[in-house]
């Protein structure tokens, strides 16, 4: 494999099983900005993040930007609690990892990427960006601290921006069809979106009788505060 290590040493000191294997390995320093056009000439791209994890978080979430690359960071077991989703890394390496679980663990990335079907993995609507691969939403540039349930109730209504949505279809979309809840929960999430979306709250439009649209015209919204109509 053709490996990319960010790192501002030996990438036989971060990760010493690296150098007993027959990759191709090309080094960068950790603070540098890697474009997109670079990362697609890798496989893969590991991160030292053994000495300082600040830093190399930062470098996580600049890859994470750059597009499809799969990201390895070597972490070591005592920073592991520090581990996020925002971090956006596809797998994770301990210092100490022997050749063996090395080799595995990449050749298995690269089979699990590859296997994957291109798709935008970032929905961008009435400036709200959401981040389907990493778990995150935007708002203005402004990152919204949601839940699982709300995280996927946003997707679903921006990846369909101008359509309504009746409660029972949401329910069923996102909830699933073996939810037994009512669709009272709808309307709970709805204002809790809205109260994260703040001054944007106006997005989420209520449509009397109907139920729920994402970013519609607004002579089409008949109540765009409005919840719990029937």
């Amino acid at each position: 494999m053709r490996l990319l290590c960010l790192t501002d040493r030996d990438p036989a000191d971060s990760l010493p099983a690296l150098g007993l294997l027959a990759h191709e390995v090309s080094t960068s320093p950790l603070s540098v900005r890697v474009s997109a056009s670079a990362c697609s000439r890798f496989d893969a791209v590991l991160i030292d993040g053994s000495l300082d994890p600040r830093r190399a978080r930062a470098a996580c979430m600049s890859l994470r930007e750059t597009g499809r690359v799969a990201t390895v960071l070597v972490i070591a077991e005592t920073a592991l609690a520090a581990l996020t989703p925002e971090w956006g890394i596809n797998e994770f390496l301990l210092p100490t990892a022997n050749p063996a679980e090395v080799d595995t663990r990449l050749r298995l990335l690269s089979i699990m990427e590859s296997s994957v079907p291109d798709r935008p993995n970032v929905i961008t609507t009435a400036g709200v960006t959401i981040d389907e691969a990493n778990f995150t939403a935007r708002v203005q540039r402004r990152t919204l601290d949601l839940t699982y349930k709300e995280f996927e109730l946003l997707h679903y209504l921006a990846a369909n921006p101008g359509r309504v949505f009746t409660r029972e279809q949401l329910l069923s979309e996102v909830w699933g069809t073996d939810y037994f809840g009512g669709t009272r929960t709808v309307d709970v999430h709805v204002r809790r979106l809205r109260a994260k979306l703040g001054d944007h709250e106006a997005l989420i439009s209520t449509v009397r009788g109907v139920g729920y649209g994402f970013a519609r015209a607004r002579d089409a919204v008949s109540d765009s505060n409005g919840e719990g109509e029937q």
